[in-house]
């Protein structure tokens, strides 16, 4: 058989697949065999003893500071999403979009797919009657800018190894770090590129759908014109671009530091063997690889890609043993899920969110105006 024809074949049936199951039961199958696999290599390849007792042997204090670091990037997430919001013509206050992030974020974890994103443009819509097609909009605004942000640290973390000479190791540790780094460069590179598009005065929505109309492309084309209108908005506000930027810079810092702070616990603080400046630089590329590892949706929060992007670069650039490295990404990712679960569960309460996301209509707050501005950020 042709092996164009079979190819063909095979396609159209995974998507025959794919369409007769329920959204979302690729990523629990993808979560499944993420874990199944990771297991079978971390039996065989690791002594779990060991990574047990790395993560029970950990300095509370440490630990506390790195829960402490997390914390405080939430507001800030809130007052992000406030600045991405305002160019779009909606004005909310920091307590209320920081409570929407929670609420959403949580129900990523819970809800495969990433289908909780839905939860949080319903919230702007109840509570301050923003439009959906606005709320999904300002979402693909904040990724954008998240994907920056984490290509800018992985990128200069990447030329600190390089500079350093850890990037070139000869045992090929190195061409993995040089991958991980290569590909938060092009992620920054990317968004950049789009913001700069945005910002410029050309207009290449009506060509792409001319070129896609009547093809399979068309929704992925209309999808692609309607992300490109959301950032045209923001990017032409040169000071919200700044503030956005800042701000995610800020919020993917603190990410770091959390994750700084649990390896250190681990390693016997920043005196441990580990120089607190390589620690620095090495949990900076750890997070960034990790949380581009997350953007594939292979399995649910990400659970086990994250863990084993951040273990490979710790590894392959420190003396730190594999199992001390997979302790610390394994209590990394716990605290940060256990904080959003946390933070979502009081959400919800304080939105009165039922098993099915539909809040009290006499709970509803009486300042919900789609455009009223508030000084209280």
């Amino acid at each position: 058989m042709n092996p164009r024809v079979a190819a063909a074949r095979l396609r159209k049936r995974l998507r025959r697949l794919r369409d007769r199951l329920p959204q979302g039961t690729l990523a629990v199958a993808g979560t499944v065999v993420v874990l199944a696999v990771g297991g079978a290599v971390l039996t065989r390849t690791l002594d779990v003893g060991t990574v047990v007792d790395a993560a029970a042997t950990a300095d509370p204090a440490l630990l506390a500071a790195a829960l402490a670091a997390y914390l405080a990037s939430w507001p800030v997430r809130g007052r992000r999403y406030g600045d991405v919001l305002a160019p779009m013509g909606h004005r909310c206050r920091t307590a209320f979009l920081t409570a929407t992030v929670f609420a959403s974020q949580t129900a990523n974890l819970i809800v495969p797919a990433r289908a909780g994103d839905g939860v949080r443009a319903y919230l702007l819509n109840d509570r301050r009657d923003v439009p959906y097609p606005t709320g999904v909009a300002s979402l693909a605004v904040e990724r954008a800018f998240d994907l920056v942000a984490l290509g800018v640290l992985g990128g200069a973390a990447l030329a600190a190894l390089l500079v350093d000479g850890r990037a070139a190791a000869p045992d090929g540790s190195g061409r993995a770090v040089a991958a991980a780094g290569g590909i938060a460069v092009a992620a920054a590179l990317g968004s950049a590129v789009t913001v700069a598009v945005a910002r410029s005065d050309r207009r290449f929505g009506p060509a792409l759908r001319e070129r896609a109309d009547g093809s399979r492309l068309a929704p992925v084309a209309d999808a692609a014109v309607r992300f490109g209108a959301a950032v045209r908005v923001v990017a032409a506000d040169g000071a919200a671009l700044v503030r956005v930027f800042l701000a995610s810079a800020v919020v993917w810092g603190l990410d770091v530091a959390t994750a700084v702070l649990v390896l250190a616990a681990l390693v016997g603080g920043f005196g441990g063997g580990v120089a607190p400046a390589a620690l620095l630089v090495v949990g900076t590329l750890a997070v960034s690889a990790g949380n581009l590892a997350k953007v594939l949706p292979l399995s649910q929060g990400g659970i086990g890609l994250y863990e084993a992007a951040f273990t490979g670069i710790v590894v392959a650039t420190t003396p730190i043993a594999p199992e001390v490295a997979l302790a610390a990404a394994v209590l990394d990712h716990a605290l940060k899920n256990g904080v959003t679960l946390a933070g979502g569960a009081a959400a919800a309460a304080a939105f009165d969110l039922s098993v099915t996301g539909a809040p009290d209509e006499s709970e509803r707050e009486p300042d919900a105006g789609a455009t009223r501005p508030t000084t209280d950020r």
